[in-house]
This record gives C-alpha cells, structure tokens and sequence, in this order.
C-alpha cells in the first residue's frame, strides 16, 4: 500500500514539473516572478491607439521645386608657378631676370543658389575666392558670366550677380521652424557631375567650434555633401531653402555623413547687407573672446575705453546672456555700430556693469 502510495505521488511531481516546464517555455508571462530587495521598476506600457504619420514615398515635389534654382559654378583664375632656382639669393643675384614664372589657368568648381530672379546668386566664399572669371551653369543647361557683387570670409558666404535675369529664385524657409530630425534634401554639383539630390536628415543644429569660420552657427545634416556641392542648397521637403552647403568632416574627401550647412538667417542676413550696402556690417567691442571664461582685450577699442580689463567674464550683452564664445560673439555682431550698450561682467567674483560705445567691425585682415 504505501509502495502504491509512493508510486502515484511520483507521478504526480512529474507531471506537475513537466505542466511548469510547458508554461514556463511557452507562456512565461503567466508565472509569478519575486521580488528583488532594492531593483527597479520598469514598465513599458504600449499605446491604446497607433500613432498615424503621413507617409512620404516620394520628394520629387520638392526636388522639382527647388532645383531650378541651383546653378553649377565653374571658377578660373591666373595663377603663377615659380621656378625654385629662383628662391636662390645668389644665383638671383647673377640672374635677376630669370624666370618670373609661367602662368597657367586654375579652375575649380562649386555650386550656389538664385535667391533673386534678378540675377542675385548666394554661394561661398571659399568658392569664388580669387577667381577672375565665374561662369554660372543653369539647370536648363545654359551659361551666363557673373561676376562678386560681395563677399563676407567670417561667414564664408558670398553674392554672386549675374548677368541674367528673370531667373528662378528659390523660396526662403523659417529661420526658426528647423528641427533635430527633420528629412532635408542636399543639392548641388558634386564633383563636377552636375545638379544631383541627395536626402538625409538634421543630425544637429548649432554647430559650432569647428574653427572654420569666424561666426559659426552650422546645421549638421547626414545627407551627402561632396566636393563641388560647397555653395549648393539644403532644403526642406517643401522645397524651401533652409541652409547653405558649407563643409564636411572627412578623412578621404568624401562624405562621411557628417556635413555643415550655413543656415537660411544668416545667409539672408548677409546676402540683404552686401546688396543694400555692399558690405557686411557687424558690432565691435575690442575684446578677442578665448576659451573658458576669459578675454583679451584689445588696446583702444571700445570695450577698453569702457573700463574691461583682462579677464573680465562677460555675462550679459544687452541684457541677453552669453553662455560660450560663439554666442558671445555673435551677440557683438549683431549690435549696430554707433549704438551704445550695457555689458555685466564678472571681475573678481564681484558683479559689474559697464556701457559700451559699439564700433565697427574692422575687416579680417585688420584685427
């Protein structure tokens, strides 16, 4: 009797086991599961309702509204190369007429953007530098010569006049409607190959500290940036433009999906500057901001004659905080030369307040 006992309750372990091996292999969700001293909590809870998006299978729309307006830029300019024997003091010396050196004709390539059916053509400076000659090629094939109505090298833009008009001008986007995310096209003239569409997204904005340019305020986007789109269109899915290609980061020349676009407030700042004024106007104080927290202050300039000394922190321009030094920077720039305004600064952790007869910006190779 008990061996029968012990025989049923055997079987019985068994199939309870084998019950809890099925559940637990198929349904494991169905079983207790024991608290653990001092673990964390964490529940993910699905949506009752599925997100609907609108789906986009297709930016041609966008492609076909902006394209027109980006033009192939092809640049030459006269250079000279120089014999080395004439880099010799003594055989200059016997031969002081010798070989001034051959000229030859060096192109390059680029792209830019119609901001104005009169002609008005924004590109880089970078493009355009030095050049004595710019064709602009159009999308419909045609050529037409142009010629630098104004540069500005600290933001590395340019405008470009052609001699055209009633051409197709793109359509500027909302300074501030870009975000972190948002589907961008790149077009421009990569590599001579003519006008090519590339799509990505905006990776970040903000971008600054790449010691490219003086005032940088980059739009980083993975879309394919490659030699000869410098100059070229970033744009949204409505086809309006929200930057200007700039740069890339890269090891081999090519993209690595990091690229820098100037975006469309600046660029339109600058552009309206050079074709009101012919030049690009911004604030100056004499101060020359460095990294961390301290400035060196320029003999004579405004910031000077203030009262700044060395070191002085800059908190506030105008009653608007500057966190770092392209923000700084930019804060000066925008001031209108002639004005006057407040500086709180820092000096041996007490707070003072300084008032500042603004200058005006000297050109690069005057600071």
């Amino acid at each position: 009797m008990l061996r029968k006992f012990w025989l049923l309750f055997a079987q019985a372990c068994t199939l309870c086991l084998a019950a809890l091996f099925v559940v637990a292999t198929l349904r494991p969700d169905l079983l207790p599961r024991p608290a653990t001293h001092g673990s964390s909590i964490i529940v993910t809870q699905e949506t009752a309702t599925p997100v609907v998006v609108a789906r986009v299978t297709t930016y041609a729309d966008a492609a076909k509204k902006a394209m027109p307006s980006v033009v192939n830029i092809y640049t030459s300019k006269e250079v000279r190369s120089r014999n080395p024997l004439a880099d010799d003091p003594l055989f200059r010396r016997h031969f002081p007429d010798f070989d001034k050196g051959a000229s030859q004709r060096q192109t390059s390539l680029g792209s830019g953007v119609i901001v104005a059916s009169e002609g008005y053509v924004l590109t880089n400076h970078h493009v355009i530098q030095g050049a004595d000659d710019i064709q602009l090629v159009l999308s419909d094939g045609s050529r037409v010569s142009a010629r630098v109505r104004g540069a500005d090298p600290e933001s590395d833009l340019a405008v470009l006049k052609a001699d055209a008009e009633n051409l197709p001008a793109i359509t500027f986007a909302a300074a501030d409607h870009l975000q972190v995310g948002d589907a961008v096209l790149a077009i421009g003239n990569p590599f001579g190959l003519g006008n090519t569409v590339t799509m990505g997204i905006v990776s970040a904005l903000g971008r600054n500290y790449l010691g490219v340019n003086r005032f940088e305020d980059f739009i980083q986007t993975d879309a394919a940036i490659n030699p000869g789109n410098s100059g070229g269109a970033l744009i949204d899915t409505a086809g309006n433009l929200v930057g200007i290609n700039s740069t890339i980061f890269s090891q081999s020349g090519g993209s690595l999906g990091i690229g820098f676009s100037i975006p469309v407030s600046l660029a339109r700042n600058v552009f309206e500057q050079i074709v009101r004024d012919g030049e690009v106007t911004r604030g100056w104080l004499g101060i020359e901001p460095a990294a961390v927290t301290s400035e060196v202050v320029q003999a004579g300039g405004p910031a000077e004659r203030a009262g700044m000394r060395v070191l002085d922190v800059v908190m506030e321009i105008g009653g608007k905080s500057t966190r770092n030094v392209p923000q700084l920077l930019a804060r000066i720039a925008e001031l209108p030369p002639g004005s006057s305004t407040r500086l709180r600064v820092v000096r041996s952790g007490q707070d003072v307040e300084l008032d500042v007869f603004v200058g005006k910006r000297p050109p690069p190779d005057r600071q």
